[in-house]
């Protein structure tokens, strides 16, 4: 009876309790919601809308975008807002929320300093991600209450400064990334206290110079450690092999020499271990050969020397690359018998001999590079034996022999890069059929027959090189089928015939190279498909005809050679209008007037060597001969009557347009003014005449205008007709970003005007024009000092840098090139021409979803040659360029360079052939037009080291602008102190 009490009781009390636990859950997520919904409207800008459904009207925000809540307590307990495009500060108001332990902010917009007082409200997190983003300043101690935090990744962002202390302190921490921020100092050896750390990676680091601190050997649970790029010199620390755990050792791109250590051998799980792009000395360690969990091995660019161990081909390796060490010998056949291995590299070394004849035939190869060797002898005709081989890399050895015929049968293949050989014979014609090629480089064998029509099946084709060959027989009308095809050289053989008119129907080509066969026939003329051709050459065959004045429809073009053929006819004024860094008509049977526009010295030397040429100007070319008098006084007659004529129509329409209307004919402009002028259209519009003309480019021609008051103008004139698409796209980007940002490196927009057929951009004029014609065609007197050209770079760079960084959304400008930096009457520099500028405020793919290279021939990033994703890492490698035009006086593609040689390799070979111990070669690299003092020297070779880091292959391994500025701010202060 008296349990029967009970039990009504006790129900009772525990339903009053969980009334209680409930109503206080409420109380807290009602506190939750308040908080979400203050830092939403005042630390963050969410220009997307994304989080819509975060409103004060729902009761329960653990269903709004980016919550996860604890449904036990009725609690927040996650915030996962990445990748959703926001701008602001550090949003620390989140941490207010007391059960928070998840705060996920990656890939936004997120920016300024993180001070010490924001942080510490978050300590009690658990995870604590701002990867992407960009924020700045030193990194604020982190305060002992941060006992919990687990996962801590602050990578791809600009702080600055030493790693703190306190991240030596963090007991539970278990994933630290830093990587590709601007931390300095060294590597820090309190890192080795984390003893719960399995994830350890701080690359991409300018850091200090310093060693791989040995106190990592005591992270016995670390199973991931990526330091590369961060300046660590000296010798692998034995420690290294205390890692007992690792899986992944990646050390690659820094100064580490010495032995590779034989404690390696501890590493009893590790599945990859990344070396390259180092100093290492001496052979590989027997020790390799025990470490049979290991799938991945990258030694390339070393110093190391030695056959391979024999025991390397019993790994149970899926990718070996040993490219670019000094290993000498035969490759060890073992390889080629371990029936694991999916990708072989070992390119750039000095292994000779033949290749295994059996590679292939016990192992299902992926990838297989052994280029840049001394190998001889026949290539294994089983390499593609699993059918899965889709990278065959062979190119720059003596392989020699005819291709074998299992080749053609591969259909897995997607790049063929077999180069430089003294492979021979006529290529199998089943060779031509792969559907998924997508690369083919044979240039520079000795492979003859002709090309086969069956090539029209490798539809996903985008490079075709096949130059330096003894293909004969004329181009078959197969390629017209390859509608991806980017980049086609079929240069120095012996082709005959005409070229296919097919051909221009190839949208997507970049590159045309036919020069040196024996092709006859006219210039084929319809163009209206070759929109994104940026280089033709012709030069050295049999064409003959006119030069087709429709070549002036090409948007992109900047590489015009036309050489040594038997063409005939006028030069075509129209070819002013592209904006050519290299025209090359001579050596042809041309006549006629040279266009008062090809009297610019740039022109002068492709028109040499026409004997039919003449000008009234140039002096160069003979004076043109005088009329007949009555066929010049007929002519004269005829234009009178025929504009006196004109003039009586138009007189007449004029008047019965106004006796029916009432109103004048005057074209109507629309007109914006983006600062304050005291002009009109009325003032810039009738002088764009020829006498003012001052420069003409692929978006229009420009002309200085003198006002009323006295002052200049620069007035753009873009081109309208059949360009009209493309110029209103220029005109709208320069519009749209010149008319909102303010820089004192950036041109100053003024104005712009249009009608129907008519658009003009009116620009603060800059006296002494652009970089490139001071720099290349005037050679002014002012840049023969080096003050005068390290200024010019600083102001550009601060220019690019405030797009990068400065604007929100970001601006890439993406034709950085000296004819688009502007100067002053001082010399100041301006960046202009943001005609390509996009602005990254949608996803990347957006950015880059047009196939077209944006740039300039010779500043063009090479990561183009592959993809088309555009960063501002694009702008930076086009910078670069431009500080090497400044050192060395040069062209981006001077002719002085030698064949397919650009300034960043030209530069590059010379810096990197200069032995370790010997100085490099500046005399061979500077201007001889500068006069120097011995401190500008160490100058000069300071920003030519910031030049070679903007324009490194690898877009990620490239500074950002800013710390460009930063850098050349120094070398500016320190030539002064």
């Amino acid at each position: 009876m008296q349990q029967q009490v009970l039990n009504p009781f006790f129900s009772l009390l525990l339903l009053l309790c969980l009334t209680s636990i409930i109503s206080l859950g409420l109380s807290s997520l009602y506190k939750d919601t308040q908080i979400l919904l203050r830092v939403k409207s005042t630390q963050l800008q969410d220009k997307d809308n994304i989080l819509k459904d975060w409103v004060p009207n729902s009761n329960n925000p653990c269903n709004w975008t980016g919550i996860t809540c604890d449904i036990r307590n009725i609690s927040v307990v996650s915030i996962d807002l990445s990748h959703f495009n926001l701008y602001g500060e550090f949003p620390c108001g989140f941490c207010y929320i007391r059960t928070l332990r998840k705060l996920s902010l990656g890939y936004n917009n997120l920016g300024s300093t993180i001070n010490m007082h924001s942080l510490s409200l978050c300590s009690k997190l658990f995870v604590l991600d701002l990867t992407q983003n960009l924020f700045i300043g030193q990194l604020p101690e982190f305060a002992s209450e941060f006992s919990e935090i687990r996962v801590l990744d602050l990578s791809y962002n600009n702080f600055s400064g030493e790693i703190p202390a306190s991240f030596g302190r963090f007991p539970k921490l278990q994933v630290l990334k830093l990587i590709s921020n601007l931390f300095s100092g060294i590597v820090p050896s309190f890192l080795g206290n984390l003893s719960a750390l399995r994830d350890l990676e701080i690359g991409y680091n300018p850091f200090k110079e310093g060693p791989l601190p040995w106190q990592l050997g005591n992270l016995s649970n670390l199973e991931t450690l990526y330091i590369s790029n961060a300046s660590l010199i000296g010798s692998i620390p034995d420690s290294v092999g205390n890692l007992v755990s690792l899986k992944n050792l990646d050390l690659n791109s820094n100064y580490l020499s010495g032995e590779i250590p034989n404690s390696i051998c501890g590493l009893k799980k590790v599945e990859q271990i990344v070396l390259f792009n180092n100093n290492l000395q001496g052979e590989l360690p027997e020790s390799l050969g025990n470490l049979t969990t290991l799938l991945r091995l990258d030694l390339g660019q070393n110093n190391l020397t030695g056959k391979l161990p024999h025991t390397i081909g019993s790994l149970c390796l899926i990718s070996l690359r040993l490219n670019e060490n000094l290993f000498y010998g035969e490759i060890p056949s073992s390889l080629a018998l371990n029936p694991n291995l999916r990708y072989l590299a070992l390119f750039a070394n000095n292994f000779t001999g033949k290749l295994p004849q059996h590679f292939g035939l016990y192992s299902d190869l992926e990838e297989f590079d052994v280029s840049n060797n001394k190998l001889t002898g026949e290539l294994p005709k089983h390499l593609c034996q699993g059918k899965r081989l889709q990278s065959l890399v062979l190119f720059n050895n003596k392989f020699s022999g005819t291709l074998p015929s299992q080749f053609g049968e591969c259909r897995s293949l997607t790049i063929i890069s077999m180069e430089n050989n003294q492979l021979s014979g006529d290529v199998p014609s089943n060779f031509w059929i792969h559907p998924g090629l997508e690369t083919l480089k044979m240039q520079y064998n000795m492979f003859s027959g002709s090309i086969s029509n069956s090539i029209s099946t490798a539809k996903r084709l985008s490079k075709l090189h096949l130059q330096g060959n003894n293909f004969s027989g004329m181009l078959p009308t197969g390629i017209c089928e390859l509608h991806l095809l980017m980049k086609f050289d079929v240069s120095k053989n012996l082709l005959t015939g005409e070229v296919p008119i097919c051909i221009t129907r190839l949208k997507m080509l970049e590159f045309l190279r036919l020069q040196e066969n024996m092709f006859t026939g006219p210039i084929p003329s319809n163009f209206s498909f070759w929109h994104e051709l940026t280089e033709l050459n012709l030069s050295h065959n049999q064409f003959s005809g006119t030069i087709p004045s429709q070549l002036s429809y090409l948007p992109y073009l900047t590489y015009l050679d036309l050489s040594m053929n038997s063409l005939t006819g006028n030069v075509p004024p129209e070819l002013v209008k592209l904006g050519l860094s290299v025209f090359n008509a001579s050596r042809n049977k041309l006549y006629g007037e040279v266009p008062y526009v090809f009297s610019n010295p740039v022109f002068l030397s492709g028109l040499m060597e026409n004997p039919g040429l003449c000008s009234p100007v140039i002096k160069e070319f003979p004076p043109c001969s005088k009329q007949n008098p009555f066929s010049v006084t007929a002519v004269i007659i005829s234009a009178a009557c025929f504009f006196i004529f004109v003039g009586f129509v138009l007189l007449f329409l004029k008047r019965k347009f106004l006796f029916f209307n009432g109103k004048s004919c005057k074209p109507s402009y629309k007109t914006t003014t983006f600062q304050i002028v005291g002009f009109s259209e009325e003032d810039i519009v009738p002088f764009l005449t020829r006498e003012n003309l001052i420069g003409s480019g692929s978006s229009g021609q420009v002309y200085k205008v003198n006002l009323n008051n006295g002052e200049f103008v620069a007035a753009k004139k873009l081109w309208g007709g059949t360009q009209k698409l493309h110029t209103e796209s220029l005109f709208k980007s320069e519009i749209d970003i010149l008319g909102r940002i303010r820089h004192a490196n950036i041109v100053k927009l003024l104005f712009s005007c249009s009608a129907d057929d008519l658009m003009v951009l009116v620009y603060e004029y800059m006296e002494n024009g652009s970089l490139g014609d001071v720099l290349h065609v005037n050679k002014c007197e002012e840049l023969r000092e080096w003050s005068t050209r390290l200024n010019i770079a600083v102001g550009a760079a601060q220019g690019l840098a405030y797009l990068h960084h400065g604007c929100v959304p970001p601006i890439l400008h993406r034709d950085v090139k000296s004819n688009n930096i502007l100067l002053d009457q001082d010399f100041l520099p301006r960046v202009a021409d943001f005609g390509l500028a996009k602005t990254l405020q949608h996803e990347e793919g957006d950015v880059s979803a047009t196939p077209r290279v944006a740039g300039s021939y010779g500043y063009i990033a090479p990561e183009y040659g592959y993809t088309h994703k555009v960063t501002e890492k694009v702008d930076v490698y086009s910078f670069g360029v431009v500080l090497m035009e400044l050192i060395t006086g040069k062209r981006p593609n001077d002719p002085s360079l030698g064949d397919n040689m650009d300034i960043v390799k030209w530069v590059t070979d010379i810096v990197f052939s200069s032995a370790e111990d010997q100085p490099i070669d500046l005399a061979h690299i500077i201007d001889p037009m500068l006069n120097l003092t011995t401190c500008d020297y160490e100058v000069i070779k300071n920003v030519l080291h910031v030049a070679l880091l903007c324009t490194t292959p690898f877009p990620m391994n490239r500074p950002s602008m800013r710390r460009v500025v930063e850098l050349l701010k120094e070398l500016k202060l320190g030539r002064h102190n």
